[in-house]
């Protein structure tokens, strides 16, 4: 669906890549991130001719320069810098920062680095990317960001490159629980400001303004114990709330005559961090259908076996139709790779 509406994709590992190229992408619209690129990775996006890689090192400068000779071919590729902007929400996603592990956060560096693809013949230097973060309340941050990627493409030019895209990256925030977030629109208000006299094309990546809001988590309270509501799914479900102590909102499907109260809502995973939301005022009995909110992004795709957990269906709705397009999984399904068991 997103690939029909004339999206392009950001990928971060060889399974993405594939994953993009199966539902029809056009590979000129698909950058490869990312700080570990393998060599069989570079060779899959470089075979398949996509719009650029982002370099995050220098020592991945060689590696495809290596490969694109390897493939006797010319690779597109952007440079990926740190605008030292501190922005996002829990720690463990902001990505704009000198200190953080993405990007290259040296100016000095990067001006050497577009020196040296500009000498090579098998590297063209197409643009500049960057990604402060993600879940972003906070519209200024994108501002310092634009003027950062301006300046630096501007001494760039000056050494004699041509750049075709600047890639401002994502982190446009969502309302999971009673956040107050920018709209698209005023994100790019912002950024036509600061760059509305440049020649380079802009590239935004929405991420989790698209899908975010676009799933839901159900789940049934299967007991009810102290102040616990205890639910079926559990973290291996939704790792979010433990991994960045994320907050979702919970609604009732269900019409109850129970009085609102304050619970945590928790699952059975074998851990105190199964935790789905704390202090949550909801009425609830047991038997009741929870809907958990915002789980379309970092929702699924970060679920797991955990406990011998067999995952959820996931079911694609229109209006008033629907279908499964991916099934419930089965005991058989949870031990299907593995092997000797009985040894």
């Amino acid at each position: 669906m997103i690939n029909k509406k004339g999206c392009g994709f950001d990928v971060v590992s060889g399974g993405e890549l594939r994953r993009a190229l199966h539902v029809g992408a056009d590979p000129k619209k698909i950058i490869f991130s990312g700080v570990g690129k393998s060599y069989e990775e570079i060779l899959l996006g470089v075979q398949n001719n996509i719009l650029s890689f982002n370099i995050e090192s220098e020592a991945e400068v060689y590696r495809i320069e290596e490969i694109a000779s390897s493939q006797n071919k010319i690779v597109d590729v952007g440079i990926r810098f740190n605008p030292e902007v501190d922005s996002g929400g829990h720690e463990y996603i902001k990505t704009g920062r000198k200190g953080d592990k993405f990007g290259i956060s040296s100016n000095d560096s990067i001006l050497e680095i577009a020196d040296y693809i500009y000498q090579s013949k098998n590297l063209n230097l197409v643009g500049l990317a960057c990604h402060i973060g993600s879940q972003i309340l906070d519209l200024e941050s994108y501002r310092l960001t634009a003027k950062n990627i301006k300046e630096l493409s501007i001494n760039i030019k000056k050494i004699g490159h041509k750049l075709n895209f600047l890639d401002l990256g994502g982190g446009l925030g969502i309302p999971y629980e009673n956040d107050k977030t920018p709209s698209p629109e005023e994100l790019i208000s912002i950024i036509e400001e600061e760059l509305i006299d440049i020649d380079e094309m802009i590239v935004l990546e929405p991420g989790r303004s698209i899908s975010g809001n676009a799933g839901i988590l159900l789940t049934t309270v299967e007991y009810i114990k102290d102040n616990f509501l205890i639910a079926d799914a559990a973290m291996n479900d939704l790792l979010r709330p433990a991994l960045y102590k994320a907050k979702h909102d919970v609604w009732n499907l269900k019409e109850t005559k129970t009085i609102d109260q304050i619970w945590t809502i928790v699952g059975p995973v074998c851990e105190s961090s199964d935790v789905i939301a704390k202090e949550h005022r909801i009425n609830a009995d047991e038997g009741d259908v929870l809907a958990i909110k915002t789980a379309g992004a970092y929702g699924f795709v970060m679920s797991s076996n955990y406990n011998s957990r067999m995952r959820p269906a996931e079911v694609l709705v229109d209006d008033e139709t629907f279908n499964i397009i991916r099934s419930r999984e089965s005991f058989d399904d949870l031990i299907k790779n593995e092997m000797n068991l009985n040894d």
